[in-house]
């Protein structure tokens, strides 16, 4: 069990503070020290898109980065579900409960995934999800601690206005890290004649199929360098990506 001092210090880190701050003041590296498990993200999501708010560095990083560009994962599925997922070993889960997160987690090095909600009521902000290098569950005092930390960063988003605002706005090119992928989405949504959900879709497709990071395309979309289209193109479903000019 993790010493009372060091999960209340975690906690005081997690309040807004009246110079600003905030979530992101807090060390998420003594977080997930704190909460028994190797690494920890946080992500708020909003109009089918999510935005990294906070997390630490290393597997956990590209944890997020993977279910962001898959769309699949504890963190998408506790989102969906509004409640705790949790897969105490990676090796023994059926393969076609993640097909292609899956073994992309187990080459990380990460074996358990924990995933819970941020919910206000029933709407849920975003989510937290924890890694670990070793297998196990997350359990009794370990996971009620965990609880605890989620209506932390809960209280410390729904009270810190300015953080929630910025991330609210990010379709109006905000500062965050993704907010180029709310933009590429968009503008491939014009593009190519489909739904912003759609786009985002294929804007996943497109970057998992090249073994790119999700970001550095959308950055790509975004300077004009790759253009989706309705045409009989390499990429899946009929659209083709290329210099081409365009919205």
């Amino acid at each position: 069990m993790v010493p009372e001092g060091d999960l209340a210090s975690v906690l005081a880190d997690l309040r807004p503070r009246s110079g600003g701050g905030g979530l992101l003041a807090a060390d998420a590296t003594r977080c997930a020290r704190a909460l028994g498990v190797d690494g920890v993200a946080v992500s708020v999501t909003g109009g089918g898109l999510n935005e990294l708010l906070w997390c630490t560095p290393g597997a956990s990083a590209e944890l997020e980065d993977l279910q962001f560009t898959l769309g699949e994962g504890p963190g998408p599925e506790a989102a969906a579900s509004g409640t705790a997922v949790m897969v105490p070993d990676l090796a023994r889960e059926p393969a076609d409960r993640w097909p292609v997160l899956l073994p992309e987690a187990l080459a990380l090095g990460i074996r358990a995934v924990i995933g819970l909600p941020l919910l206000v009521g029933r709407v849920c902000l975003g989510t937290m999800t924890m890694q670990r290098a070793g297998p196990g569950p997350l359990e009794g005092a370990a996971l009620t601690d965990a609880r605890i930390v989620t209506r932390a960063v809960t209280a410390t988003l729904v009270r810190d206005s300015g953080q929630w605002d910025a991330f609210a706005a990010a379709e109006d090119g905000s500062h965050f890290y993704r907010a180029a992928v709310h933009q590429a989405a968009g503008m491939i949504s014009v593009q190519a004649g489909v739904s912003v959900a759609e786009a985002l879709v294929r804007l996943r497709a497109h970057a998992f199929r090249h073994g790119r990071p999700l970001i550095e395309v959308a950055d790509d979309v975004v300077a004009r360098r790759v253009h989706f289209r309705h045409d009989d193109g390499d990429e899946p479903g009929g659209f083709a990506v290329g210099g081409t000019e365009g919205p």
